[in-house]
């Protein structure tokens, strides 16, 4: 959903604490008849708050786009029909309401092979790879959580061992986030601000990631 097709008649106001109780009851209920019973609680606490939510940060952050709340089951064995999580893009952010709070984040979490390499090698270089440490570092000075997906057991293979960034060069993808449990200010506009400061303070890891790594050129066939 592009930022200029996404309206909201309203403010955002924070999520009540019905919205967070629908998804409570989701995880532990996660079948049809649980969802048809509380939909209205998803069609009037749930979701209206994150459309106006995406709405007033797409001004800033770019265009957004609201996740289904429903599961692919066609290869799982997990069969539950039903995300247990509101979840979002807006630009490079992630927002995710669920049960346990509201997380947001920024980053590449499953880079492409064209990706993968770009950053493999971005890492390793001595400018491009000091540089990303120096992100790393300030990023969890301020509190966030910086992590990598699927990280290798050792160093890829091309790369020696005793690498300077060979933490770094085990990921397959790199992200920074926060989780923020539960609490009354979740029903307020002070939700906004923390993804808002979040997405501000995660700038040079968005930044890094597009100068060095960008977007997949592989074409899916």
């Amino acid at each position: 959903m592009k930022g200029s097709e996404l309206m909201s008649n309203s403010a955002f106001r924070g999520w009540p604490a019905t919205a967070l109780e629908f998804y409570d009851g989701l995880e532990a209920h996660n079948f049809k008849a649980y969802w048809l019973d509380h939909k209205d609680i998803y069609d009037r606490d749930v979701k209206p708050p994150m459309e106006a939510l995406l709405a007033e940060l797409t001004g800033e952050f770019g265009e957004a786009r609201l996740f289904r709340p429903y599961r692919d089951t066609r290869f799982s064995a997990d069969k539950s029909p039903y995300k247990t999580a509101m979840a979002a893009m807006v630009g490079d952010g992630y927002i995710q309401l669920s049960a346990s709070g509201l997380m947001a984040g920024v980053g590449t979490y499953h880079m492409a092979p064209d990706q993968l390499d770009r950053y493999r090698t971005a890492v390793a270089a001595e400018g491009s790879g000091a540089e990303l440490e120096g992100v790393v570092r300030d990023l969890l000075g301020a509190g966030l959580d910086v992590h990598g997906s699927d990280a290798l057991k050792t160093v890829p293979r091309g790369y020696p061992k005793d690498h300077p960034r060979v933490e770094l060069l085990r990921y397959k993808g790199i992200v920074a986030m926060k989780l923020w449990p539960v609490a009354p200010w979740l029903g307020t506009s002070a939700a906004k601000k923390k993804i808002v400061d979040l997405f501000r303070t995660a700038g040079p890891l968005t930044d890094w990631l597009a100068d060095h790594v960008g977007e997949t050129t592989t074409q899916e066939t």
